[in-house]
């Protein structure tokens, strides 16, 4: 594509633009809704919904613009191991498309460590300054990426059956290494990890199960040794939500699914024949991880990233590829999804904008056009149309960029 690209990679040697790869456009535009749904947390929802109590349209919408709590799905559950999909599903794309620029293997591998690395570093970056975390942590969707991302590109370049044997080792072991941590004693004070009793009552598991409990697991151990190594004001013991460093294993387990349906979709198979693969996947996927989880061999908690949350919330990234690809690739019809297309091609510049620019832009809406401009169709509507104006702001920037051809990438 011509055109000026904000690149943190090294730059490619001129080549024929016929011998290089063609942009999937269903992966732009899926890629593009994953990160609507996470620029659209500015419409704040739940704040309309407490507004309106007795409104089941908005505590439905309320409901999928949060996290559940621990075990189970909503939307907005399903963004961070979409994104994580999407770049196992474009890394056979970037080989293709690298090596018809005529990059060597060793190259490829230092820009796939560099890049791993900024990704790391970019997390760890935006969480200290949208989250307000002052130290160290790599619970990112960004940072997890990244410390995963070495493994995914030299699993790129092996055939189809070591890419499934990798998620299957991966899985199983993962688990294992949960199942075989000792539970914690009968003395062990939840409270001091910030598990409340009322919520571990709701929440907490028994039996096999109990290896995930929130910050009394493996992962949770490990950060209470591994976030201490780094300076801190104070000494780390737990995770409010519960994330943990460790997730970014199972974390790949989604990138390899994602690299498995990026062969599947560069194959020479018929383009129907690719809709039923990636449509069978996904069942195959949402059954066998809620069976999982049904069964009590762990439970489908996303916030650790459970292995049955990674075969779980894989089946829906199959699902929902299989569906873009099918309108989008196979029956042609692209134009609808242009809004979603300017946020895809852009989805690094689109997270780090919402990640950064929120406040600045919420506080300048209100500075120019008055504190009760977003009030005009009643208080209770405030915080969604004053969030719809951000969002807007946000893909202007994106659409402002696209029209430039300034693409950012890593």
């Amino acid at each position: 594509m011509a055109g000026r690209i904000l690149s943190l990679s090294p730059a490619m040697p001129a080549t024929d633009k016929a011998t290089l790869p063609q942009r999937l456009t269903s992966l732009d535009a899926f890629r593009g809704f994953v990160m609507f749904l996470m620029m659209a947390e500015v419409l704040h929802l739940c704040q309309v919904s407490r507004a309106l109590p007795d409104s089941g349209f908005w505590r439905i919408l309320c409901y999928h613009q949060s996290h559940v709590e621990w075990v189970g799905c909503s939307l907005h559950d399903l963004i961070q191991p979409s994104f994580s999909f999407m770049v196992g599903v474009a890394l056979p794309f970037s080989i293709a498309s690298r090596l018809a620029r005529g990059q060597t293997f060793g190259k490829m591998t230092l820009h796939a460590c560099w890049r791993a690395l900024l990704l790391v570093l970019l997390g760890v970056f935006l969480r200290s300054t949208h989250a307000r975390e002052t130290n160290w942590t790599f619970e990112d969707t960004l940072s997890q990426i990244g410390l995963g991302y070495g493994v995914l590109f030299l699993l790129g370049s092996r055939p189809l059956r070591d890419q499934w044997i990798a998620l299957a080792v991966l899985l199983a072991g993962y688990w294992a290494a949960f199942a075989l941590y000792p539970l914690p004693g009968a003395d062990f004070d939840y409270g001091k990890v910030g598990v409340a009793a009322p919520w571990l009552q709701e929440h907490g598991h028994t039996g096999l199960a109990a290896h995930w409990n929130k910050n009394s697991n493996l992962a949770w151990a490990f950060d209470t040794w591994w976030l201490n190594l780094f300076p801190r004001e104070k000494p780390f013991t737990h995770n409010g939500g519960g994330y943990a460093t460790l997730s970014f294993i199972p974390t790949l387990g989604t990138m390899i699914l994602g690299l498995i349906a990026g062969v599947v979709v560069r194959s020479e198979r018929a383009p129907w024949a690719k809709v039923k693969w990636l449509a069978t996947a996904g069942v195959i996927g949402l059954l066998a991880g809620w069976l999982i989880g049904w069964l009590g061999l762990g439970p489908v908690a996303k916030r650790i990233w459970t292995p049955s949350w990674t075969i779980f919330s894989g089946g829906w990234c199959f699902l929902l590829l299989a569906a873009f690809f099918l309108v989008i690739d196979v029956l042609g019809q692209k134009t609808w999804a242009f809004p979603l297309v300017v946020i895809g091609m852009n989805s690094i510049a689109a997270y780090c904008i919402a990640h950064l620019f929120d406040d600045f832009i919420n506080r300048n809406l209100v500075t120019h056009l008055g504190q009760d401009f977003f009030k005009l169709f009643g208080a209770a509507y405030q915080p969604f149309f004053h969030g719809a104006a951000v969002l807007l702001v946000f893909w202007l920037i994106l659409f402002w960029m696209y029209r430039r051809k300034l693409f950012l990438r890593i």
